[in-house]
């Protein structure tokens, strides 16, 4: 197999007493697409700042590609309401690039009629736009995107994953996404990584295009782009890392009724897949 862009083997970090990484390993190979889920509170941004550098493990290490490149879209963008910026600027800050240039990779995420726009004054959907036109710039070897349809809509959300699709392959980049949606995820994910300061399970996205309610729910375009994630545990921790339920559970909403064609369960360390 290809040397995996990053890697993180064995993180522990805490925050005072708190134990927030707990002997994480995860790593990200070229050209895939892993979505990294679970609870608010679970460790899932700590991790991912880990990796990128941001922040220090108390030990483990983080194993990066040489040269490696990195597009970070954060969770929240703080701009100062005060501060004038607009978006053309903002795509300017870290490097020297036309308005010319600016206006194709706007154009190309759906927002060319932004680009004189405050980025104070921009919707949820059309900042998340921007910060991509920003990525298409960088041109990343790994796009990492920390919730990024957070707040919008499923049809929107569907619409954001083919967008990050489209730009995966016109980078030819890996992906590294994160959600606390623990059922909808991008369908052409290949590895779901349930966390919950250790990775819990993982598996691949069953896609809703194969179910009929779902087309009919969300439409056929809408579906290409959404897949379901269900899985079960053996065990399940609360934020405190406590045992919690001693029975295989189901993340799946009460109307996904379709089983998950490839399940992995962790029992005391150990994966079987079912």
């Amino acid at each position: 197999m290809t040397a995996p862009l990053i890697e993180g083997r064995d993180l522990v970090l805490s925050f005072g007493n708190e134990r927030v990484l707990d002997q994480v390993s995860l790593a990200i190979h070229p050209g895939e697409i892993i979505t990294l889920i679970g609870p608010n509170g679970a460790g899932k941004s700590t991790l991912v700042k880990t990796l990128l550098g941001l922040q220090k493990p108390d030990s483990g290490e983080v194993v990066r590609k040489q040269g490696l490149t990195i597009g970070y879209v954060p969770q929240k963008l703080a701009i100062d309401q005060v501060l004038p910026m607009t978006v053309k600027r903002f795509l300017t800050l870290t490097r020297s690039v036309s308005r010319a240039e600016c206006e194709g990779v706007l154009a190309q995420v759906g927002a060319g009629h932004v680009i004189d726009a405050q980025m104070s004054q921009l919707s949820g959907g059309e900042t998340q736009r921007v910060m991509l036109a920003r990525t298409l710039l960088l041109r990343p070897h790994l796009l990492v995107l920390d919730e990024p349809t957070q707040g919008v809509d499923v049809s929107g959300q569907a619409e954001l994953y083919r967008l990050i699709d489209e730009i995966r392959h016109e980078l030819d980049c890996a992906v590294l996404m994160i959600s606390h949606d623990l059922h909808l995820v991008m369908a052409k994910t290949n590895q779901v990584v349930c966390f919950n300061r250790h990775v819990c399970c993982h598996g691949q996205p069953e896609t809703v295009r194969q179910h009929p309610e779902y087309r009919s729910l969300f439409g056929v375009r809408e579906a290409d782009a959404i897949g379901i994630y269900t899985h079960e545990h053996d065990h399940e921790h609360d934020l405190s890392r406590h045992v919690v339920a001693g029975c295989g559970h189901d993340h799946s909403h009460d109307h996904h009724h379709h089983a998950h064609d490839h399940v992995t369960t962790v029992k005391e360390g150990a994966e079987t897949n079912q």
